[in-house]
């Protein structure tokens, strides 16, 4: 039997877009990077703690002798515009766009799993998705997948850079794949267009200075960052746009996408309590960090906007002081989108009650602005 075949065949029936495979070998290669990159501060701490088990497929699966590289392609295009209203709105990058992307590559791995156990005996397996210790852009560009672009993501001639990644720990013996034969080139148009200068060139990147990661990391977010996030609340994906690989793709859909999540009104979005947001957001990928932090976002996207009549609700906002991260980015936001205060708003905002030292910072920053 043509087993690597027959795997093939079952890739296709579940909806897996390409599909690889590479032998169990070590990613040693890896080891400096990765060392470098916590030790100077890049990572983004969200990454698998063990580096060992990032680089030795074995210490996942003692038999280990092939990895099975899966892509699951998704659009960078809403299939549909959700409807204008009254509200301005934010938007959600496209790998957060329908069912969290866990869900739908551990769905499409236990599916392959399964059929390929009817095919052979004495099948053993260790499943991987991004929360996984090894390192799938690396698994998938060995497995013939695509190429690691300057933007650290991999790139496929046919899906371009609109793949979701995982692998399948086996121990099956099969015949590795290749890498591709094509790259970036001379091209350097995501290192140019990058905001925040975070590509380092060679595919890695500090992490640290990625909108993607600054929309997900907790606390105030740095001054430097706030404008350049625009209208966006979760993610970013200026350096796909950007990308020749990515011009006219049309990847189909993995999960069906409701616009009104992957462009939510802002001030409603503000108003959500954690039981709504967990009903209607709770099954996408963005939702992982919480409501807080999307909040906090959208406070931002809205100041970003100059959204005048959201004014109302950032005073709310500030007079509630639920959540002291909240408070201060709404005063900073109050002052972008205020450029010739009253005297009713400059009493408001002699009367805030400083509770943090980011509310001082936030409040002190206004009132020179505002001079009062």
């Amino acid at each position: 039997m043509d087993i690597k075949g027959e795997i093939k065949k079952l890739a296709d029936q579940i909806g897996i877009s390409k599909i690889g495979f590479t032998t169990a070998d070590d990613f040693a290669y890896l080891e400096k990077s990765l060392r470098a990159s916590v030790e100077e501060g890049r990572s983004s701490g969200f990454e698998h703690k063990v580096i060992e088990e990032r680089i030795y497929p074995k210490l996942s699966l003692k038999s280990a002798k092939t990895i099975i590289s899966i892509a699951v392609a998704y659009p960078n295009k809403l299939p549909a515009k959700p409807p204008k209203t009254a509200y301005k709105r934010g938007k959600i990058t496209p790998n957060s766009w329908g069912l969290d992307y866990h869900y739908v590559l551990q769905d499409k791995l236990r599916q392959l799993a399964e059929g390929i156990e009817k095919l052979t005996e004495n099948f053993e397996h260790k499943a991987m998705v991004d929360t996984g210790a090894l390192v799938d852009t690396a698994v998938a560009r060995r497995a013939g997948i695509g190429f690691i672009g300057k933007n650290g993501l991999v790139i496929s001639k046919e899906f371009g850079s609109y793949m979701y990644l995982g692998e399948l720990i086996t121990n099956l013996e099969i015949e590795p794949d290749q890498p591709v034969d094509y790259d970036c080139g001379d091209c350097r148009r995501c290192l140019d267009a990058c905001p925040t200068s975070c590509l380092l060139g060679d595919g890695s990147m500090n992490a640290r200075r990625c909108l993607s990661f600054q929309t997900q990391d907790k606390g105030m977010m740095d001054m430097e960052f706030r404008k350049k996030i625009k209208t966006v609340i979760y993610g970013c994906d200026i350096c796909q746009i950007c990308c020749p690989y990515n011009k006219g793709i049309k990847n189909t859909l993995p999960s069906e996408i409701n616009p009104e999540l992957a462009e939510p009104e802002l001030i409603p979005f503000l108003e959500l309590s954690n039981k709504s947001f967990n009903e209607n957001f709770g099954m996408i990928a963005g939702s992982w960090r919480g409501k807080n932090i999307l909040q906090r976002n959208a406070i931002i996207a809205l100041a970003n906007a100059h959204d005048r009549t959201a004014v109302i609700k950032l005073m709310e906002i500030i007079d509630r002081n639920n959540n002291p991260i909240h408070t201060a980015t709404a005063i900073w936001a109050l002052g972008e989108i205020v450029k010739k205060p009253n005297d009713g708003m400059i009493d408001f905002m002699r009367n805030i009650k400083i509770s943090t030292e980011d509310v001082q910072k936030e409040w002190e920053l206004v009132r020179s602005r505002w001079q009062f």
